[in-house]
């Protein structure tokens, strides 16, 4: 009797130690988790594929995670050629390209960024720009799954051959109003007439719940707009908890466009 019991106890501990990790089911859940684990991994390097029909960019860089916001310094070919960006205190710097400086105030090499702002630069590029760089702070997109996400699946699995959990989540965009993931103008919704807005995010995190990778399917609202091509924005994380610098500009540095 006593060694059933034992055995009995035995089995119980296996079956214990061999049952899967529970997952998340709920996104406003699954969000909360992974803004408090991406806070407590400090820092992470990045990379950004961005793409919109014919048009493919690449970034990368490297993000300090904070509750008060993230700050993040990258370069992007989004318009064209290099561009650096830098995220800091919620406000966005861009580096102009050396064949424009002559157009900033004193010839400096750095200006702020607005989707709000009456320089030529911010009107035309600001709101992408913004968008851009928000889209690889996870917390943009944490929010977004916050505000509008609905957990599908999720599953064990691996990532560059290190253990992963992959969730498989809708977006419907129609309920993120004016904080559109980048790469997505807001006309394009009008266009839809709330049909179709509802995309696909598969999301990988580490055994801490920290990501190792997101991608935000927007092909289906390209295609209801009557475009062809590929729409999707994604990131990859990496070297978490290890030494970046993000820093503003120096202040003698940063000019002005005219009309800014």
């Amino acid at each position: 009797m006593r060694w059933t019991a034992v055995v009995g106890v035995l089995l119980t501990m296996a079956t214990a130690c061999s049952s899967p990790p529970a997952r998340f089911t709920d996104a406003r859940a699954l969000a909360d988790a992974v803004s408090a684990a991406t806070i407590a991994g400090r820092t992470a390097k990045f990379t950004a594929d961005v793409t919109t029909g014919t048009l493919v960019s690449h970034g990368e860089g490297q993000a300090k995670f904070d509750a008060a916001g993230t700050s993040l310094s990258m370069t992007t070919d989004y318009v064209g050629e290099p561009l650096e960006l830098r995220l800091v205190a919620h406000t966005l710097y861009a580096k102009v390209p050396e064949s424009a400086r002559d157009q900033v105030s004193d010839g400096k090499s750095w200006v702020k960024v607005s989707p709000d702002g009456s320089d030529p630069f911010s009107q035309v590029l600001g709101g992408s720009l913004a968008q851009l760089a928000e889209q690889n702070d996870p917390a943009r997109t944490l929010d977004q799954v916050r505000t509008a996400g609905t957990v599908a699946s999720s599953e064990e699995t691996t990532l560059d051959g290190a253990s992963a959990e992959h969730y498989r989540l809708t977006v419907d965009l129609a309920k993120l109003g004016s904080q559109l993931p980048a790469g997505l103008p807001a006309e394009a919704l009008t266009h839809l007439g709330g049909q179709g807005t509802t995309v696909p995010l598969d999301l990988w995190l580490d055994p801490q719940h920290r990501p190792l990778q997101l991608i935000l399917d927007l092909s289906p609202v390209l295609k209801a707009t009557g475009e062809t091509g590929a729409a999707q924005v994604k990131a990859r994380y990496t070297d978490w908890n290890t030494p970046v610098t993000v820093d503003a500009p120096p202040p003698a540095e940063i000019g002005t466009l005219p009309g800014g």
